[in-house]
């Protein structure tokens, strides 16, 4: 298929999904007729008349769009990853309903700016609990205070239909402040909270019925000893004699026979893939044991001089774009962590966008399922791959796809991250675990740009692993793993 098509084979789907998912992530029933008639490819935002009431009510629309959609979006991982009959063929119809999403996100974010310019509020971005969200307040008179937004171009000169076109071209008309704000807050901390709340409680409810469970087992007539429960978790510990508990992200520690591994790192407009876009991904090869293939380039030339290639080989960077309207609002904190700003990113002055590349996400793919990836906390890049890359989310579930994570490597095994009052679990940040493990130098700074970041984190595995190798640690201590480690899956029965 090519160009939309594929949103209409994402729509195929729907009954599918709809006998295997009836309700979404907040336990409201879903209404897949609702969720059919979305023009996915073409917008589901509400573009407004210029009036203050049109732009409150163009707004108010939008949020409780996004709502509705990001609830779907939201369970439709935990649905297809549990469809062990493969009821569900393929993962497109998410992808289709998150690449909507982001477009909404925009319109929203374009809305929250049009009602700046005409003084109906003021625009602060709060953290609140699981989230960073935009809370409206009465206009005062002072400047807009958000720093990550409040770059639009409302001169009237930029062509098309759209949000920010129809109010630029009122934009010397001053309304005053007349419409509601109760109704037009951003909730999404409140549904994340309530979200988490009820998994907290069902995590409760199977721990009592577990204990309710063990203490009507009466195998303990038999052992009086209390043996000690089959699968129990030993604890990797390291050499300062902290020990940390064992918990999921163990899964993704590698085995003692780990070899080629690709490593990856994308660098995103925000921290949601289901509104932000992928605008960086870099990725590099290196062996973990083996010696570096012959015939492959010695050298290559990263952005920081200081970095060596040594055992890499096969580097690659790819830059990607965002729509108009993204690029119209900028971002000045991707700007300043990463360098990239958005505004000389727009798919106008020629940049692709990764979610309509299908090319490059099955050359991405293609290479993610030939060895296993590595990432610093990968259940970031899974999720966005999840909900971008075609084909990802199907080969996951298949068992093609093997997920390594120096984080908990780090977490477990790396003895300089000790619990402290900054950092309860230790210092695991890829900066940190980089220059404890000798691959970047205390002067310097990880980069947070694709392809450099990639690089410090192998050369920190393949130290790390060596050290642990000579000391009889990690993967090859009393609770390591045989075979390349690392987490995958497979079909279950």
């Amino acid at each position: 298929m090519t160009d939309r098509a594929w949103f209409d084979a994402a729509k195929g789907d729907i009954p599918q999904w709809a006998a295997s998912m009836p309700k979404d992530a907040d336990g409201t029933t879903i209404d897949w007729d609702w969720v059919r008639s979305l023009d996915l490819a073409h917008g589901v935002g509400t573009i407004p008349e210029s009036t203050p009431q049109s732009i409150h009510d163009a707004l108010k629309a939008d949020y409780a769009t996004r709502e509705r959609l990001e609830s779907i979006i939201a369970q439709c991982n935990s649905a297809f990853m549990t469809d062990f009959d493969r009821f569900i063929g393929s993962y497109r119809l998410p992808r289709a309903l998150a690449y909507a999403n982001r477009r909404l996100n925009d319109n929203i974010n374009t809305l929250l700016h049009l009602g700046e310019q005409q003084h109906l509020w003021a625009v602060s971005r709060e953290r609140r609990g699981r989230a960073t969200i935009a809370v409206l307040k009465p206009y005062s008179g002072s400047s807009p205070s958000n720093d990550d937004q409040g770059m639009l171009d409302l001169s009237g000169e930029a062509g098309g239909t759209s949000a920010g076109n129809t109010a630029a071209e009122n934009s010397d008309v001053k309304f005053p402040t007349t419409v509601a704000l109760d109704d037009v807050q951003d909730r999404t901390a409140a549904i994340l909270d309530a979200r988490a709340e009820r998994r907290k409680a069902q995590r409760f409810q199977k721990r009592a019925g577990d204990a309710a469970m063990a203490r009507a087992n009466l195998s303990g007539a038999t052992s009086p000893g209390g043996a000690a429960l089959p699968g129990g978790a030993a604890s990797s510990g390291n050499a300062t004699g902290h020990h940390p508990k064992p918990d999921w992200r163990d899964a993704y520690l590698p085995g003692r026979d780990v070899d080629a591994v690709m490593g990856v790192d994308i660098e995103t407009t925000g921290i949601d893939p289901a509104r932000d876009y992928i605008i960086d991904v870099g990725f590099e090869f290196m062996n973990m044991a083996s010696p570096r293939p012959a015939g492959e380039p010695e050298t290559y030339a990263y952005e920081q001089g200081y970095y060596a290639a040594g055992d890499a080989y096969g580097q690659s960077r790819l830059a990607f774009g965002v729509p108009p309207e993204n690029a119209a609002l900028g971002n000045a904190l991707i700007a300043k962590l990463t360098g990239i700003d958005v505004r000389g990113r727009s798919s106008e002055a020629g940049y692709r966008l990764f979610d309509e590349w299908p090319q490059a996400q099955a050359g991405l793919l293609a290479r993610l399922t030939q060895q296993p990836y590595v990432a610093h906390n990968a259940t970031f890049e899974h999720s966005w791959f999840m909900l971008n890359v075609a084909g990802y989310a199907e080969s996951y579930r298949a068992g093609r796809i093997t997920i390594i994570d120096t984080l908990p490597m780090s977490r477990q095994w790396d003895p300089g991250a000790v619990p402290t009052n900054e950092h309860p679990y230790g210092d695991n940040t890829l900066d940190a675990y980089a220059k404890r493990q000798g691959a970047l130098d205390s002067a310097h700074n990880e980069r947070h740009l694709g392809l450099e970041d990639s690089h410090i984190m192998l050369v920190a595995m393949k130290h790390h692993l060596a050290a642990l190798k000579a000391q009889r640690k990690g993967p090859w201590g009393p609770a390591g793993r045989a075979g390349v480690g690392g987490k995958s899956c497979g079909r279950k029965r």
